[in-house]
């Protein structure tokens, strides 16, 4: 009985994470077929692991989310050692296949993958894992092997500077009586508001 239980959790947690997972691989740079072969070697270490599988599904999708990472680090390190892992918005369709028509929003794509070409690939980790994702704060802090309040900085930071990147260029207009600031000289604590 309880080996029916475990395989019948398996089959639900696959049935609402597989597809998920793909995306999640193919964001990261890998065509659809090898995709397909990393998540289903994820599944295989799920199954062999089984009696690990949380019971929570939102708690066991991100357990296979922190595999499927793993992964992809371990066949990174055997591919091309030293290359960060990166996380792709733009260049190439999701899953699903669909394509941006409108001008603007072509426009609006092309600030974005901008500004998260900037990011580090630490940051545009945390921001694909929350937003692309969906996992909580701490069920992202598990798949990166972090913990929650260390995610959350993270996550705020790549927030902030994805922002940034999709901000108005900084104007600095130097008042009347004073010089314009000099780039190269450090900011006092008062200046950086921490008196």
């Amino acid at each position: 009985m309880r080996e029916r239980q475990q395989r019948q959790r398996y089959e639900e947690v696959y049935a609402r994470t597989y597809v998920d997972l793909v995306r999640f691989v193919v964001r990261r740079g890998h065509p659809t077929d090898q995709a397909e072969d990393v998540v289903a070697e994820a599944f295989v270490v799920a199954w062999q692991r089984l009696k690990d599988l949380p019971a929570d599904v939102g708690e066991a999708r991100a357990w296979l989310f922190g595999i499927t990472r793993r992964l992809l680090l371990a066949k990174q390190r055997s591919d091309t050692r030293g290359q960060a892992l990166s996380v792709r918005i733009a260049g190439q369709a999701a899953v699903d296949g669909t394509t941006i028509e409108h001008d603007d929003l072509v426009a609006t794509s092309v600030d974005l993958a901008h500004a998260w070409g900037r990011l580090t690939a630490m940051h545009q980790e945390a921001l694909s894992l929350s937003v692309f994702e969906g996992l909580t704060g701490a069920q992202a802090a598990q798949v990166l092997g972090i913990s929650s309040v260390a995610f959350r900085i993270r996550l705020s930071r790549a927030r902030r500077l994805l922002k940034h990147g999709l901000g108005p260029p900084d104007v600095v207009v130097a008042a009347p009586d004073r010089r314009p600031a000099d780039p190269h000289r450090m900011p006092t604590s008062s200046e950086k508001g921490y008196v």
